[in-house]
């Protein structure tokens, strides 16, 4: 079983993406609200990490940059539907493997971006 965080502010998604991955049954899935929540919790049994850029507590950004300090050896996907190059510069040089937009076209393309890091 893959195991995934999902951390995003908007409960609307959090629910969308844990329901069809779950329904897969390939997949144990985390979902967070709160990114300090996420950060606290976050350790190296996660596989991968879907982190939104856009949050209140916390923007994913920084707490990609935390996840890589700690070392936790999970790919991260970031979710945004703010599409700057500096933002997808900086989530590649912060250690993101991809970068996905929302409104999602697919939630099939969500998991198949997750097939392929893995």
């Amino acid at each position: 079983m893959i195991k995934i965080a999902i951390v995003d502010d908007e409960q609307e998604i959090l629910g969308m993406i844990e329901r069809y991955l779950q329904r897969t049954g390939d997949y144990v899935v985390h979902t967070f609200s709160n990114p300090l929540d996420a950060l606290e919790k976050l350790d190296n049994s996660f596989d991968v990490a879907l982190l939104d850029i856009m949050m209140p507590q916390m923007n994913g950004l920084d707490l990609l940059a935390k996840i890589e300090k700690k070392a936790l050896g999970c790919k991260v996907i970031m979710m945004t539907a703010y599409s700057t190059l500096d933002k997808v510069l900086r989530a590649h040089q912060e250690g993101a493997t991809h970068y996905i937009m929302k409104p999602f076209s697919s939630l099939k393309d969500l998991e198949a971006k997750i097939k392929e890091i893995l």
